[in-house]
């Protein structure tokens, strides 16, 4: 399940109508939707591969609340700058170094069941090896150690430790 295909069902006028933050407002509530969309379809027994961006913060805050209930085999992945740049070129839907400049915010959590790199492997090829990884241990742990994380500093910043 990918992202996009959720924000294609936006009227693309009316979207481009909306000011600043009602726009930030539609894209979060879009975002949050397309998480519990997800764990929807999980719910109801179906396998889920996720194509998705953790741009912002709260994506993976959120994400991991929602999806706490299943087993999230977390995989990061990679590509060169050039690579992101010359590829965001070629779609034309994008501006131009928003990938390179997401980079550290998307990986900022630092932990992944299994990373790969796309800036010479091909999907096909990607696809495969988390296919093989997968099923060597066929259960993720970065999730839940992203999740008790996030639980340990939610107690800190409570009791204002933080």
């Amino acid at each position: 399940m990918g992202v996009d295909t959720f924000g294609a069902m936006r009227s693309v006028e009316r979207t481009h109508e909306l000011p600043e933050d009602a726009l930030k407002d539609t894209l979060r509530r879009t975002r949050a939707g397309f998480h519990r969309a997800v764990a929807g379809m999980a719910s109801a027994g179906n396998n889920v591969v996720v194509d998705y961006v953790l741009s912002e913060p709260w994506r993976l805050r959120d994400c991991l609340e929602v999806f706490d209930p299943f087993d999230v085999y977390f995989v990061g992945v990679y590509c060169s700058p050039e690579e992101l740049v010359r590829r965001e070129r070629e779609r034309g839907d994008r501006p131009e170094g928003l990938a390179v400049a997401q980079v550290e915010t998307v990986h900022a959590h630092g932990m992944y069941d299994l990373e790969v790199d796309t800036t010479a492997a091909s999907t096909e090829e990607c696809a495969a090896i988390i296919v093989r990884e997968y099923a060597k241990q066929q259960k993720g742990r970065a999730f839940e150690t992203l999740a008790a994380r996030a639980s340990m500093s939610e107690v800190s910043a409570a009791k204002g430790l933080e």
